[in-house]
């Protein structure tokens, strides 16, 4: 059987690999109204301040800024609303034994898959200013020698 996964990405978190060490990533529903859907379908999607929460063994994603739809009437959503993410009992558990002390679940992208709004949260470790200026130096080191290459490679 193929497995062909067809999805739309919508929002990035591009920070997140900047500022966090990722080590593991997950793939999670969101309940959203109506209005909420039709907003995230046009793109109109921020997770840049956004993190996961858990409360009573569910896990839930704070700060995700969904602006109302414009089309929508008085019934419009709240743009800050903290809403639920659906993920497996294993998965959750699995998430709820690696939380720890400096570990934090964050998400990275925001997709529309068979119409359905998913979001990628990952389990993240914060980096050191250290850290973050020797990632950087590594992508320079990387970005030069490619340059290098395809320099004497065409010349």
């Amino acid at each position: 059987m193929k497995n062909t996964e067809n999805f739309r990405i919508i929002a990035t978190n591009r920070k997140a690999e900047h500022n966090y060490f990722l080590l593991e990533k997950f793939i999670a529903g969101i309940i959203l109204t109506g209005t909420e859907i039709k907003s995230v379908k046009q793109s109109h999607v921020n997770i840049n301040n956004a993190y996961c929460f858990f409360d009573k063994n569910e896990l839930f994603i704070k700060q995700m800024q969904i602006p109302p739809y414009e089309h929508g009437s008085i019934y419009n959503h709240d743009e800050y609303r903290i809403r639920k993410l659906l993920l497996n009992r294993k998965e959750l558990i699995k998430i709820l034994h690696k939380k720890d002390i400096g570990i934090s679940i964050i998400p990275t992208k925001v997709i529309i898959k068979k119409s359905l709004a998913k979001v990628e949260i990952a389990i993240a470790k914060g980096k050191k200013q250290y850290d973050k200026r020797e990632t950087i130096k590594k992508r320079d080191i990387e970005r030069s020698l490619k340059t290098c290459y395809l320099k004497t490679r065409y010349n």
